[in-house]
């Protein structure tokens, strides 16, 4: 079963070192993969200060370790971003997925949102399907939108707002 737990820097830095201390992994984020668990265990720190209850970590069972981590925090215009991302050990397993469905929502109930985005890069393909799959919509691709550590990179911009279906909900 997956579950989300709030994300304990100290605890779980080793766990996603997996994830964010790989170099294809992150190679559609704004930066480059960190080089020890000591600075992920900063960045966790500095992101958890960010959204403290909104960012968890994605694990198997009630208290597993770490496998990925979703994200999700309202910008300056009250626009929810959304971020998931799993430990190459635990992709293809559905945790991605269970985890963004968790995480939207949580922020449904408690937020209510009129509006929710995920920015990813054009070319990376699994994350726009998964995004896709759990009813985000292809807004459009703002071209030479961010500055990476790959080069300046478009953005396909992917939103599920207020009114729209979530796919998971469903009935038979």
């Amino acid at each position: 079963m997956v579950r989300l737990r709030p994300t304990d820097p100290g605890r779980d830095a080793a766990a996603l070192f997996a994830v964010f201390g790989d170099d294809s992994a992150c190679r559609y984020l704004p930066d480059p993969a960190v080089k020890s668990e000591a600075e992920l265990e900063a960045k966790l720190a500095a992101w958890v200060k960010e959204a403290p209850d909104t960012d968890w970590v994605v694990t198997e069972g009630e208290d597993g370790a770490a496998l990925g981590r979703v994200t999700i925090y309202p910008d300056e215009l009250g626009i929810w971003q959304i971020g998931v991302m799993t430990c190459p050990a635990a992709q293809g397993r559905g945790f991605a997925g269970e985890a963004l469905r968790q995480a939207v929502d949580h922020v449904d109930r408690v937020h209510a949102p009129r509006r929710m985005e995920a920015d990813i890069d054009p070319d990376n393909l699994p994350s726009r399907r998964l995004f896709e799959r759990h009813g985000f919509t292809l807004e459009g691709v703002l071209r030479k939108r961010w500055h990476t550590h790959i080069g300046v990179r478009d953005t396909a911009l992917y939103a599920l707002v207020e009114g729209d279906e979530r796919p998971w909900r469903r009935s038979p």
